[in-house]
């Protein structure tokens, strides 16, 4: 029979785990600064239903990486049904004077917040300079401190991504490891960008990272220049490769329909799947925000070996 105090004699007594010590010390979760601006991830293309969708996705990984954190969506051609990028802005700068206010009206004494009220994260894996110029407009025609981040990539995490959607498609060993074989597996991988040369260039950094985990020739091509990867298509069977594959260095609503199709039908090979809302693309967003405040990055679960 139990005492007021505690358990009957004789009892295990359950006392708390100590906390572990030193470098194997478990980090402290890491939750988003109270006040911190808002993450606005800057979607380009047209705005639809699945463009809506993966946008959510995007912004749902970073939420469930950094508890707290204010994410929210702006399209670049946005319109009543999709919020501008200006507007989105503008309402956050909104909500924020508004808390000021009521804190001051219930006697609060703090400052008014002067950083910015959004950073801007691009959904872009390489460099668009025309989409970038735009984004930037944007920031500008909403009056609002803004903060704008680079692009996702390059980044090994990309190349992981690449590498996965090539072997749902079954254009790439699923795992190298194991080696287990697929029939239908490239032995050269075109990677499609768009956004011109300085593109390409991005992209032929995390395409050498492809080319590491595949072990197979990957050469980078602009989707928006004519003949760009037919071209590279006739260089890599030139150099021995055979069965080729279209990668697209791309999250996917930058891409243009149908562009897809017919640069893969122009090289005569099959196409992976755009990127889409992997997971890598929401924590490399918020990667970007966490950089931009200078604060350190949460600690992620592992993710799998490819």
């Amino acid at each position: 029979m139990s005492s007021p105090t505690g358990p009957a004699s004789g009892l295990p007594v359950r006392m708390p785990r100590p906390r572990q010590a030193g470098r194997h010390r478990r980090p402290e979760p890491l939750a988003a600064p109270e006040g911190a601006p808002a993450l606005v991830l800057a979607v380009p293309g047209t705005p639809s239903a699945a463009t809506r969708s993966l946008a959510e996705e995007v912004v749902s990984i970073a939420r469930s990486e950094l508890p707290g954190l204010d994410a929210r969506i702006g399209y670049l051609d946005g319109d009543d049904e999709f919020p501008t990028l200006q507007s989105v802005l503008s309402h956050a700068a909104e909500e924020r004077t508004a808390r000021f206010e009521q804190a001051r009206a219930a006697g609060s004494d703090a400052s008014e917040p002067d950083g910015p009220v959004g950073i801007v994260v691009p959904l872009l894996a390489g460099p668009d300079n025309a989409l970038l110029r735009r984004i930037r407009q944007a920031v500008m025609e909403s009056r609002v401190a803004a903060e704008l981040t680079d692009v996702l990539g390059p980044h090994p995490l990309l190349a992981e991504a690449l590498h996965v959607r090539l072997s749902e498609a079954g254009l790439a060993r699923a795992d190298r490891a194991r080696l287990f074989t697929v029939a239908t597996a490239a032995d050269g991988i075109v990677l499609a960008t768009v956004g011109g040369e300085e593109a390409v260039q991005a992209a032929g950094i995390t395409g050498m990272l492809l080319a590491a985990r595949l072990a197979v020739p990957v050469m980078a091509a602009a989707l928006d220049e004519e003949g760009s990867i037919a071209a590279i298509a006739e260089q890599l069977r030139g150099s021995g490769s055979q069965q080729l594959a279209l990668a697209p260095y791309l999250i996917g609503p930058e891409l243009d329909a149908g562009l897809l199709d017919a640069a893969a039908k122009e090289a005569g090979c099959s196409a992976a799947e755009a990127l889409g809302p992997y997971p890598a693309i929401g924590k490399l967003a918020l990667s970007q925000y966490t950089s931009a405040l200078g604060i350190a990055p949460p600690q992620s679960q592992g993710a799998p070996a490819f």
